[in-house]
């Protein structure tokens, strides 16, 4: 079973998640250079985000935030699963906590970008009810974009 901790972005736990995710994404990315922009830890905090590290048994598995792009739409950012912990149904549960942090800070729809070398997220993106959108941002890392209205 995951629980999930609300931690800022610069805790060592983070930090070195967040490390982790990103020299993964660099080493596999595919269509030039991978650009890492380590989260400001001023928009993962509420009311205007959060941050979460799930855990299972004690041990670090995963990370995750949101942060709000106007007062009703957030955005989910840096989910990430340890590879030893994927194909066990964690990543949606993370995202669904992702998604009720948002909705408890004011959020009634949630979006996200992703690369389209990553299958698996947009597959699990697709499978939790986001829907492809234009590009609402100009993140160099980006190929795919998804919107979700939350429940309210």
């Amino acid at each position: 079973m995951l629980t999930f901790d609300s931690v800022p972005v610069t805790d060592p736990l983070a930090t070195e998640l967040l490390t982790e995710y990103f020299t993964a994404r660099e080493m596999g990315f595919v269509g030039g250079d991978y650009v890492v922009n380590f989260p400001s830890p001023e928009r993962f905090v509420p009311p205007v985000g959060d941050f979460v590290i799930a855990f299972e048994d004690g041990r670090a598995v995963g990370c995750g935030g949101v942060r709000s792009l106007t007062p009703s739409r957030f955005e989910v950012k840096h989910l990430y699963l340890r590879p030893e912990s994927r194909g066990r149904g964690w990543g949606k549960q993370l995202l669904a906590e992702l998604e009720s942090r948002a909705a408890a800070l004011g959020a009634t729809e949630v979006v996200l970008d992703t690369n389209a070398s990553l299958e698996a997220a947009g597959g699990l993106y697709r499978r939790s009810g986001y829907a492809s959108i234009e590009p609402y941002n100009d993140n160099p890392n980006a190929t795919d974009w998804y919107f979700k209205a939350l429940a309210s």
